[in-house]
């Protein structure tokens, strides 16, 4: 590759080839995945979770997959 390509000319070049590789939608959700985001995760997280133990987020899960089992089997009865 020339050495004398500019930012813009690679960005360029490598929209086009996401598209010709992946079309404009998976371009796009390729492009997605390495989006920075904003905000300060860390700080986010420890709001969220505060005061939660794990047996409550354990208690959480059990209680969810309890629901989803008895969903998917009223689902089934329905077939």
């Amino acid at each position: 590759m020339n050495q004398e390509i500019t930012p813009a000319q690679i960005r360029s070049k490598g929209i086009r080839a996401l598209v010709e590789a992946l079309g404009p939608v998976g371009m796009a959700r390729f492009l997605q995945q390495f989006d920075i985001g904003s905000g300060d995760y860390t700080e986010e997280r420890e709001r969220w979770l505060s005061g939660i133990t794990l047996d409550d987020a354990l208690r959480e899960i059990k209680r969810r997959r309890e629901r989803m089992d008895e969903e998917n089997a009223q689902g089934a009865r329905q077939i």
